[in-house]
């Protein structure tokens, strides 16, 4: 074992700086184990949105899900530093890439999931080795857990949202999109606890201030979006079925980061959601969990901002639950696509 003060490695790590130099450095633990994701041009959707529609297939990474490329980030430089155990908490994607990412550099993984979290995403964990906890109704009591556990051990906690070498894995995909649309007018994603968008903004608006960025959240749980409202971190209710939204607060780092730079920010009903999913399965052959599908419904609710315009959306993960896909493909626009009522 490494001899190492924790103390000082973990302020070594939470210090870390975010900015496009280090997403650029990023790439190559990243690589090491991924390929850069496709970005498509889908004419069903372009049409109905009168704009040049750009689907960023982040659901086509190993994990199923963009989260991977922070996860690899991060625990290659753990690994440098002699972690050999980490923890977190997580509802499902952050949770399978920490545990995937560090089965893949040889780390001992626990990660604490919500006792209600989907039985297929906790198995999809537990197929990489690492130790499940079942704790906590919500991902803050899950996080509490954590907290536990970390003060009894040496295990290095990768908080899901305040640590920033998972924020600079993850902006290789914004590095990606413009190499390949450095034209780009908008993005539309998903925000949950918010390392995407904080790497969308260190990314983007380093290449390109003009880049409009908007963010998609659950009516069901709004916290991110009363913090950008209130301009500080606020808490709300955590009722969505979408577990890559499902966050009760806004968390400081990439709150930080993403507060002054959005152009807007569009609440989704849970209905709203499950189409997101039908109407990406009808106009791009994707599965894709409520997260993944929001950016569609977010970019219909943006018509006519984005009219001529060429957009990315991001098909953040595929992980829904069988019910959830069952549910959303039960849906007249499964078949037929989008009609406004």
């Amino acid at each position: 074992m490494v001899n190492h003060n924790f103390s000082e490695t973990e302020k070594f790590f939470k210090n870390y700086p975010i900015n496009l130099a280090e997403v650029m450095k990023a790439r190559k633990p990243v690589y090491r184990y991924l390929s850069p994701t496709p970005l498509i041009k889908y004419e069903g959707l372009s049409k109905l949105l009168s704009a040049d529609i750009y689907v960023k297939h982040e659901n086509h990474n190993i994990t199923g899900s963009f989260k991977i490329r922070g996860g690899l980030n991060l625990l290659h430089h753990l690994k440098q530093k002699g972690i050999i155990d980490v923890i977190t908490f997580s509802t499902g994607n952050h949770g399978l890439s920490v545990a995937t990412a560090a089965m893949l550099h040889g780390i001992k993984a626990t990660i604490v999931v919500p006792e209600n979290s989907a039985e297929s995403k906790i198995r999809k964990i537990k197929e990489t080795s690492a130790k499940v906890i079942k704790a906590g109704k919500t991902f803050e009591e899950a996080s509490r857990v954590v907290e536990e556990i970390v003060r009894k051990t040496q295990a290095y906690y990768v908080h899901p949202a305040n640590e920033p070498l998972l924020i600079n894995g993850v902006g290789t995909e914004f590095l990606e999109i413009f190499e390949e649309l450095p034209d780009i007018d908008s993005v539309i994603l998903p925000l949950g606890a918010g390392s995407e968008i904080a790497a969308a903004v260190t990314v983007l608006k380093a290449l390109n201030p003009e880049v409009k960025i908007y963010a998609v959240q659950a009516e069901n749980s709004p916290a991110a979006y009363l913090s950008w409202k209130a301009k500080k971190i606020t808490k709300a209710k955590n009722e969505t079925f979408a577990g890559g939204l499902a966050t009760g607060k806004g968390y400081e780092l990439p709150f930080s980061i993403y507060k002054d730079n959005l152009e807007d920010f569009i609440l989704l009903s849970e209905d709203e959601l499950y189409e997101g999913i039908s109407l990406a399965a009808h106009y791009t052959q994707n599965l894709v969990e409520g997260a993944g599908g929001a950016t569609i419904m977010a970019a219909i609710k943006l018509k006519e901002k984005l009219k001529n315009e060429k957009v990315v959306i991001q098909f953040s993960g595929c992980n829904a639950t069988p019910e959830e896909i069952l549910k959303a493909y039960n849906r007249k626009s499964f078949k037929c696509g989008f009609t406004s009522q």
